[in-house]
């Protein structure tokens, strides 16, 4: 699919995207700010993910809750997310309501602080926590992919604590935490901003100039430590057991190369291939084939900035022998990384990362996104298009290298669940 969009930067240092599709039912507007977790203060983890909440409490000339009142009322609809590296606001709402939404984010952009008060701050942090509570600390295996980041990155390394964050820093947050995370990373230097769908791209610089055009620039720029390499865990702090959970469990995280690195796309190649849900891989012989296994999945978390990380989670049967598990694990790691897979094989995980790929860029919303990521994280807005484009060129010997030196037992971190005697 070509994207095409015109990129263009105002004087204050945002950066517009704007990306014509006449079949697009609806516009989409992401204002994408480039802070995630990665930049939480030291004591203060979850706070990004906290300020993505405020943002939604009113600012200069809307009240609490008033942003997603006024979407939703004109039959669109807005959410927002918070990763390691970003944080997103996204809405999709029908194209008379383009200027209307701009004229939302910026103000919030612009004026999230007039609207901050003790009261705002002590609900949105209950929200955060009962969220918290309710995806991560009350459910089974809950903790477990924030514990195996935790695992995975030194001590006081920028991507070892996830969005959540954690309850005790969480509620330590004060105002003046808050206004200076937003002096710092909520400006119009540090976001970007993408619109697509049936729209005039002339016309659309022309609103954002009205309605972004007088907000101020960061000075400076804060500055980011660069975290690409990172050792692996050590061997003392390389496994980990919990007890007192449903059944028995398997799970690892492995470091593989950033994804903005060439080896990133082979790297989600062989871990699709690790998990094999169509054919040979972990699925395919712990639930299919030895039946000890209801799930056995493999997925890549993609980090630009730091290492990415393959996640295995393995949901054993009652009663089954998780070393069996480990077992078949190393198998299939050695396997990929000493004889490498098929073309078959690697045709068929190709194929399906691009049709994941597409079924993202079908929706506008979804696209406007990617289009902030390709811009953000590889210096070109197309550019994530172009490395699915280029995939078919990852050979058999592509995975072969990436798996030799990645999907390693003294590349993993390990966490297993037994459920308690």
């Amino acid at each position: 699919m070509h994207l095409k969009p015109e990129v263009r930067t105002l004087p204050n240092g945002l950066r517009l995207i704007v990306s014509r599709d006449a079949t697009a039912p609806a516009v989409a507007v992401c204002l994408w700010l480039r802070v995630g977790s990665r930049d939480d203060p030291p004591g203060r983890t979850g706070l990004a993910h906290l300020f993505e909440h405020l943002m939604f409490q009113g600012s200069t000339h809307v009240p609490p809750g008033g942003h997603t009142a006024a979407v939703e009322d004109g039959g669109g609809f807005t959410n927002a997310s918070t990763g390691f590296e970003r944080t997103t606001f996204y809405s999709v709402v029908p194209a008379g309501m383009l200027e209307l939404v701009l004229w939302l984010e910026a103000d919030r952009l612009g004026g999230m602080l007039d609207a901050l008060t003790p009261q705002s701050l002590t609900t949105q942090r209950d929200v955060v926590l009962n969220e918290r509570r309710e995806r991560y600390d009350n459910v089974p295996y809950g903790t477990g992919w924030e514990t195996l980041v935790a695992m995975s990155f030194p001590p006081r390394h920028p991507f070892r604590s996830t969005p959540a964050g954690s309850p005790e820093d969480l509620a330590t947050v004060t105002e003046d935490d808050c206004r200076a995370f937003f002096h710092r990373h909520y400006t119009p230097d540090r976001a970007l901003l993408s619109v697509v769908g049936d729209i005039d791209p002339e016309a659309v610089a022309v609103l954002v100039e009205r309605h972004f055009g007088h907000l101020t620039a960061s000075s400076p720029a804060p500055e980011r430590t660069e975290c690409s390499r990172a050792p692996g865990p050590p061997a003392e702090a390389r496994r980990r057991l919990v007890e007192a959970v449903p059944g028995p469990a398997f799970m690892a995280a492995f470091q593989l190369p950033p994804y903005s690195e060439p080896a990133g796309v082979a790297a989600d190649l062989a871990v699709t291939l690790l998990g094999g849900m169509s054919s040979r891989g972990l699925h395919d012989r712990l639930v299919r084939n030895d039946q000890i296994a209801h799930r056995a999945r493999a997925s890549l978390m993609p980090l630009y900035a730091a290492p990415s990380l393959g996640r295995l989670d393995v949901r054993a049967l009652p009663g089954s022998d998780l070393g069996l598990v480990e077992k078949t694990v190393d198998e299939e790691t050695e396997r990929i990384a000493d004889t490498g897979v098929t073309e078959k094989a690697l045709k068929g995980a190709q194929a399906q990362l691009r049709r994941d790929w597409l079924d993202r860029l079908a929706h506008p919303g979804s696209r406007a996104e990617e289009l902030c990521a390709g811009e953000a994280y590889l210096g070109d807005a197309t550019a994530m298009d172009d490395r699915m484009n280029r995939m078919p060129e990852i050979t058999v010997d592509d995975i072969r290298a990436v798996a030799a030196e990645h999907l390693r037992p003294k590349n993993r971190a390990v966490l297993t669940y037994q459920p308690r005697p």
